[in-house]
C-alpha cells in the first residue's frame, strides 16, 4: 500500500472513528422511556369549556394512568384548570357568569364528574383550579369538588409545574 493510500485509509478510520463516538455521545442526550421506580410528571391545562373536548381529556389521562401502571411507573399527573375549565369542578351551572352551563355540559355532567373524580381518588391525579377564576365570579369554595385544591394563579402553576419538569399537555 502507497502512502497516500494508507493515508486515507486511516482519515477515512478516524472519520468512522469520530462518527461513531459522536452517535454514542447522542445517544446518552436522549431522553429515555420511564422505567419501574422512576417517577413520571406531566401537567394538563384545562382553559376551555367544550365537554368533548373534556371528555378526550380525561380519556388521554387515563390511557397514560393504564399505560404506567401497566410498566409499574410512578405518575404524578396534575391539571390546571383556568378560565372555563372551572365548569368542570362543580356541580353549580354557573348562571349568569361567563363559564355558565350549556346544553351539552348540562346532559354531560354526571358523567364526566364521575370519570374525573375516579381519576382523583383512585389514581391519585390533582386537580387545581386558579383562585383567580374562581374568586373574579364569586363562586364560594365550598361549591368545588372535595379533591380541587386551590391555587393563586393557575398560569403562574403552569409554569411552576413545567420549571420542575413536568411535561405539559393541552388537548385541542
Amino acid at each position: 500500500m502507497t502512502a497516500i493510500k494508507r493515508t486515507a485509509h486511516a482519515g477515512r478510520v478516524a472519520c468512522a472513528l469520530a462518527i461513531c463516538l459522536a452517535l454514542a455521545a447522542a445517544s446518552l442526550l436522549l431522553p429515555r422511556p420511564a422505567a419501574a421506580g422512576d417517577t413520571v410528571q406531566v401537567v394538563y391545562h384545562a382553559d376551555f369549556s367544550d365537554p368533548r373536548r373534556f371528555s378526550s381529556m380525561l380519556t388521554s389521562i387515563n390511557n397514560m394512568m393504564n399505560y404506567y401502571e401497566n410498566e409499574l411507573v410512578e405518575a404524578d399527573v396534575r391539571v390546571v384548570f383556568v378560565a372555563h375549565g372551572i365548569r368542570f369542578l362543580t356541580d353549580n351551572p354557573l348562571a349568569d357568569t361567563p363559564f355558565a352551563e350549556d346544553a351539552a355540559l348540562g346532559e354531560r355532567r354526571a358523567n364526566l364528574k364521575g370519570r374525573l373524580l375516579s381519576q382523583a381518588e383512585t389514581r391519585g391525579v390533582k386537580l387545581e383550579l386558579c383562585d383567580i377564576t374562581r374568586s373574579q365570579i364569586g363562586l364560594p369554595a365550598s361549591a368545588l369538588y372535595d379533591n380541587v385544591t386551590l391555587v393563586p394563579s393557575g398560569v403562574v402553576r403552569i409554569a411552576e409545574l413545567q420549571h420542575q419538569g413536568f411535561a405539559y399537555i393541552k388537548i385541542e
